[in-house]
């Protein structure tokens, strides 16, 4: 039996939020209070001085794309481009370093550009080179730009390829895969060890994976799998079956842990492709409908039978109605308790009414959603106002109404749409464009620790939370000093009264710095130091 003892810290636990050490044997937590108890319970423990560090539940990332998040993080990255002149300068310059390779960049956002456009076919070939191939894929990786020499890769007539556009729908997909395929297996497992790295590095002890056939492919989720690392890896596969055999023979045949996530039912407002009742504001056309309510149904039904969580990406409201017309079917089948006994995910769930919200909740549906989409693109100004105008804009993301209703919500970043920084995101949810959107800092945070887990089927009670009998997921945080957020902004938004016996977090007004990791934690072993 080893145990250490954490003093000289500031603890975030229901049971002890006055906690100032914390003793964990074997890799479970099995204490909390004062030093000087402490020290007498467990005197023959290792002692940790945190010397006033900030002692939270670790992150789990409950929407990631590992091989993608990494090559941006190795590769080119063009997040930061400000401009269309700026972007292709950078494709030139990624270009000539790396002559013999295909250009593979993500990230751009030709909303934030004054050009308004993205690039062009020839003026991709005029920076990399001609006949060179090049793929960026826009921020929300539901479209991208290539070069002449990919579009070869596109039979003429494929869905989702408009000359002079961005690649779309199949066309996307095809030509995705054909840049991929470029790639070897170093390359690619030094992007997933990256991307894994930057999850440990911000707290995160897991991560879910949201793999399929139109993303990266069987080989990939296989590759990745193999991957040794201590930040854990649970699968989704976006692929839809019709039976319960069927169901449990791709879980098989593909390693998954659960056959949900980007499994399409639309694709992404950015792109013009979320499946919308009404007309885009911006463009003709209501995007893209890949999953009919039959097909949801069905797939619902053989996961339930099979045992198997489900899930599907879903963000236009057209999208929506589909998903919650395929639930009605199989809960008419099955029942409502069998449904709901198996914690069916919706990922992004950006579009929904009154009445869905409330459909959803009774059927134990959990909500997979990023905050940061919001903080990038709502508000007035933003991408989502150009694409729906103000009034359709301003009911994106309602948490609020979600979480009121009962719908179990866990906060991610669909990395590397945004930034992988839980912190950044429970932000995020907090400080909603749409002021009665938003959720406190105390439920955002749950929803990314406690909530997180949930949508991994971990239902055991103390998942995500700092109480005796815990696993010892951690992180140690540097921040200053603890806010609890008061029940109304009409009293004050923050409160430091300890007298509340409510655990504190850090603040978390738009201009605080966020925490700095300095630890983080999985069943007892450190997996990140700073």
């Amino acid at each position: 039996m080893r145990t250490q003892l954490l003093i000289g810290g500031r603890f975030y636990s229901s049971s002890s939020p006055d906690a100032t050490a914390m003793a964990i044997t074997d890799g479970t937590v099995v204490w909390l209070g004062a030093e000087q108890p402490g020290r007498a319970l467990h005197p023959d423990a290792e002692i940790v001085d945190l010397d006033g560090a900030f002692v939270a539940p670790a992150f789990v990332e409950p929407h990631v794309h590992v091989t993608a998040y990494g090559l941006r993080l190795t590769g080119l990255d063009l997040s930061t481009a400000g401009s269309l002149a700026e972007c292709l300068r950078l494709v030139g310059e990624y270009a000539a370093a790396h002559p013999e390779a295909t250009v593979l960049g993500s990230g751009w956002d030709e909303t934030r550009w004054p050009e308004r456009r993205a690039p062009s076919a020839a003026e991709l070939d005029a920076a990399a080179g001609a006949g060179r191939r090049v793929y960026l894929a826009r921020v929300d990786a539901h479209s991208a730009a290539v070069s002449t020499a990919l579009l070869a890769e596109v039979p003429a007539g494929t869905s989702g390829h408009t000359p002079g556009e961005p690649l779309r729908a199949r066309a996307h997909h095809l030509v995705r895969a054909a840049a991929l395929a470029g790639l070897d297996r170093a390359q690619r497992d030094r992007a997933r060890r990256a991307a894994l790295d930057a999850a440990a590095a911000h707290g995160v002890v897991a991560v879910h994976e949201c793999a399929g056939p139109d993303i990266a492919g069987r080989d990939d989720l296989r590759e990745l799998l193999d991957v040794e690392h201590d930040v854990a890896v649970r699968a989704y596969w976006g692929e839809a079956v019709g039976t319960a055999d069927q169901a449990r023979e791709l879980l098989a045949a593909t390693g998954a842990h659960a056959l949900g996530g980007d499994l399409f039912v639309d694709g992404s407002l950015g792109s013009r492709t979320a499946w919308l009742r009404e007309p885009y504001a911006d463009a003709p056309g209501t995007g893209t409908g890949y999953l009919d309510a039959d097909a949801i149904g069905a797939h619902l039904r053989a996961c339930t039978e099979a045992g198997i969580q489900a899930g599907f990406h879903v963000i236009g409201d057209a999208g929506m109605d589909a998903v919650v017309a395929g639930f009605e079917q199989a809960v008419e089948a099955l029942g409502g308790p069998a449904v709901a006994a198996r914690g069916h995910r919706v990922e992004h769930a950006e579009m929904l009414d009154a009445d869905q919200i409330d459909k959803l909740a009774r059927w134990g549906v959990i909500a997979s959603v990023q905050p940061g989409f919001d903080a990038a693109w709502g508000g007035p100004d933003g991408m989502y106002a150009a694409r729906l105008g103000d009034k359709r804009a301003a009911g994106l993301n309602p948490y609020a109404a979600m979480a009121a209703a009962g719908i179990s919500l866990a906060i991610g970043s669909d990395a590397p749409v945004t930034e992988l920084n839980p912190w950044a995101a429970v932000r995020a949810a907090a400080l909603h464009r749409t002021p009665e959107h938003g959720i406190s800092p105390r439920a955002a945070f749950a929803a990314a620790t406690r909530g997180a887990w949930r949508a991994g089927g971990v239902h055991d009670g103390v998942a995500g939370t700092l109480v005796p009998g815990a696993p010892a997921h951690y992180a140690v945080w540097e921040t200053g000093d603890l806010v609890v957020a008061a029940s109304t902004a009409q009293v004050q938004r923050w409160s430091t009264d300890p007298r509340s016996r409510v655990p504190g977090l850090p603040e978390l007004e738009q201009d605080s710095p966020l925490p700095r990791c300095l630890r983080t934690v999985r069943a007892g072993v450190t997996i990140y130091e700073a």
